[in-house]
């Protein structure tokens, strides 16, 4: 259940520092937040240790109307269309950055959740999970019984954090001209987690309890490495920014901790038949037991299974410039190769091309103590209706934000921000519904905010 809480490309998160949720166009800044948007612009920074912690508190809403002409389909929700909800959120997420800047030298590091990051979770379940059921059910009894003779809990949850930590060496090669290099590990942990539970009515006699429950809980954790390099140019008011990452190749492996389904009473434990004959015949199995679709769905939490979930390589570009001692404008513009990564099952071959990003932001001195700032954000997916899928979906976006600092002393700043996406929704006709033989649809909407707080502090 891929769970991009931030701002960013489909698995890459580009907001650490509060300053981006105020700002967004941070790719020519040379003060601390430097550390992960612009580390070869501390050439300028601060000279000395320099540090900064950062909390926000993102929010989002992940639904799913679908619209089936399936009479099954109407028989089990009252009407042909119906809202899944789903509801995504996180902890505090907290980022910290550090710089030591003499001389010509400088060294940074950046530690935060550098892609996706959050826990969603759809308290009727999924369509596909859903629909498949009540097909199932239908076929195995010839048609005997139908959706409106039962009822059906569903509960899809998944989490999804790449956490990241990076450091960076920066050197000013001339007195207008700097580079960096630097290194990121990243640690992939998630988990998928949810049940489908047919039961009869209370007021229909049927002698089995249950026509069919599937159980699911697979835990996937993974490592990734990837290098990245930078150049800043400043000169007077002109600050330019350009940083290169590298592709991060992620494998996960499959902790499965259960994986079965019963129908009509009888109860397979697919968990225990993939470790005592292998995912390849158990799965073989499945198909012919309870349908190739039935297979398919379920292939992707066999024991061990091995699933990508690269980052793409990043390319950011970005110009600031300050009219007056007091206002800063920034623009940039993100390049996230999305076609070039390895996705489950993949996903990146559907993709019509990579993301594409433009920034634009202002920044306001009111006096020696206060700042504001305000910044908008354009994020336009490569995305195809075959790359789109209940557990893992996108939609294009625009974003804007705004907040302030509070300038305590010279050593110590409060920042402060907001900032929501607006998303475009995105819908997914099929004449042949999840195999249902009737023609529906799917229309994926979001809504995202994030609110945040942070301490900048100059030893």
């Amino acid at each position: 259940m891929s769970t991009a809480m931030y701002a960013g490309g489909l698995m890459t998160n580009t907001n650490y520092h509060i300053a981006f949720d105020r700002m967004f166009a941070r790719g020519a800044t040379t003060e601390i937040d430097a550390a992960y948007s612009n580390p070869a612009g501390l050439a300028w920074g601060y000279e000395g240790f320099q540090m900064s912690l950062n909390f926000q508190k993102p929010w989002q809403y992940r639904n799913i109307t679908t619209t089936s002409k399936s009479p099954l389909f109407a028989m089990q929700y009252g009407d042909e269309t119906h809202k899944f909800e789903g509801e995504a959120s996180a902890p505090i997420v907290p980022a910290l950055f550090a710089s030591y800047k003499k001389g010509r030298w400088a060294v940074s590091t950046m530690i935060g959740i550098v892609g996706s990051g959050g826990f969603v979770e759809y308290d009727e379940g999924i369509p596909m999970f859903n629909v498949m059921t009540m097909g199932k059910i239908y076929q195995q009894t010839s048609g005997m019984i139908t959706p409106d003779l039962y009822t059906i809990d569903s509960n899809v949850k998944g989490k999804q954090y790449i956490y990241g930590g990076q450091v960076n060496f920066t050197y000013k090669i001339a007195d207008c001209l700097s580079a960096a290099v630097g290194f990121r590990a990243n640690y992939y942990d998630g988990y998928n987690r949810g049940h489908v539970t047919a039961t009869p009515r209370q007021d229909i006699n049927m002698v089995i309890p249950q026509l069919l429950d599937l159980n699911l809980d697979v835990i996937q954790r993974g490592w990734g490495f990837a290098p990245l390099i930078g150049f800043d140019f400043h000169k007077g008011p002109l600050t330019i920014g350009a940083k290169y990452e590298f592709r991060t190749k992620i494998t996960t492996k499959n902790d499965t901790r259960a994986l079965n389904i019963t129908m009509a009473g009888e109860k397979t434990d697919i968990k225990a038949m993939a470790e005592q004959f292998g995912n390849e015949a158990t799965l073989t199995g499945i198909g012919a037991a309870m349908g190739a679709e039935m297979a398919a769905k379920i292939s992707d939490y066999m024991p061990d299974a091995k699933t990508r979930y690269d980052m793409p390589a990043l390319l950011t570009v970005a110009a600031q410039y300050e009219f007056t001692p007091k206002l800063r404008g920034a623009v940039e513009y993100h390049f996230f190769d999305d076609k070039s990564t390895k996705m489950a099952n993949g996903r990146q071959k559907e993709l019509t091309r990579g993301t594409h990003e433009i920034l634009a932001g202002v920044e306001y001195d009111i006096n020696k103590m206060f700042t504001v700032s305000i910044g908008g954000q354009r994020t336009d997916y490569g995305l195809s209706k075959t790359y789109q899928s209940n557990t893992s979906f996108a939609c294009d976006s625009y974003s804007v934000g705004a907040g302030g600092a509070i300038n305590i002393n010279e050593k110590m700043r409060i920042n402060v921000s907001y900032f929501c996406s607006l998303y475009s929704d995105y819908t997914v006709k099929s004449n042949n519904y999840l195999g249902t033989g009737a023609p529906g649809k799917d229309v994926y909407s979001r809504t995202n905010h994030v609110i945040g707080v942070g301490l900048d502090y100059k030893f």
